[in-house]
């Protein structure tokens, strides 16, 4: 072939190049190219730390066994992160792992503040002599503070919380009405009740009717105290009557 022949193989082929395709497609290729660099650039500056810092974080919610110290420790890795890195969920769960929080709510704010708010656990009872029960019935675990006040305890097997919580409460406020406090409720892994009385006087309730019988210890109650020795416990595990154990030693010390 001869180069003229060559020549013109080669014009008529670029005369059948569709050029507004090619310089469509270049175009493309640069403008994909640009966002994708744009984007990256982007990137690297909604995760730098320095350049878009988390300046402030307001806390709000009523705070009694909660201290500052206690949020800012739990937060100070989170608090390196940028302000659109920063992971509120993971800030959230940080949170709600300090031993007095029940709940947290952490939202952003622009330009470059944390609001939360803050739901502190209520403690309605001792549990198990370690742990304590909030208004729900769960359990958890916290360091004492001050400021709780004086609270029943209340023992049982660790799933049956909530309806020891709730017995307990039916128990105490018919006590309460008729002149008692009741200091501790106990539930036996067999499922018996135990209560004990501010006073000191333990209520054997056994497993059934234990209204009935908490009913029957009021009632009675006005006949025991006239008698010469003080009531240590009363047994109303039975139908129709009860068993009555005496504070011996009390009585030895008069």
């Amino acid at each position: 072939m001869s180069l003229r022949e060559l020549g013109s193989g080669c014009k008529t082929r670029l005369e059948q190049v569709d050029w507004y395709l090619c310089f469509g497609l270049i175009f493309l290729f640069l403008v994909i190219c640009g966002l994708s660099m744009g984007g990256w650039k982007l990137h690297l500056v909604l995760n730098d730390a320095d350049a878009l810092p988390i300046e402030a974080v307001a806390i709000k919610g009523d705070r009694q066994f909660t201290s500052d110290a206690e949020i800012r420790t739990a937060l100070q890795d989170l608090m390196q992160r940028s302000f659109f890195s920063a992971d509120v969920n993971q800030v959230q769960q940080a949170l709600e792992n300090l031993p007095w929080v029940y709940h947290a709510s952490v939202r952003r704010e622009w330009p470059a503040k944390l609001k939360v708010y803050l739901v502190e656990q209520t403690p309605v009872a001792h549990w198990n002599e370690t742990d304590w029960l909030n208004e729900q019935g769960q359990v958890f675990k916290a360091p004492l503070r001050e400021g709780i006040g004086k609270l029943p305890n209340l023992v049982g097997p660790e799933d049956q919380a909530k309806s020891v919580l709730t017995n307990y409460r039916q128990v105490s406020e018919l006590l309460k009405i008729n002149g008692f406090d009741l200091a501790r409720l106990e539930l036996s892994p067999r499922h018996a009740w135990l209560a004990v009385l501010a006073n000191g006087i333990e209520l054997k309730l056994g497993r059934e009717d234990k209204m009935a019988r908490v009913q029957r210890f009021i009632h009675v109650y006005p006949t025991l105290v006239k008698q010469a020795k003080p009531v240590a416990r009363v047994d109303l595990r039975y139908d129709t009557g009860l068993a009555v154990g005496w504070d011996e030693a009390q009585d030895e010390s008069r």
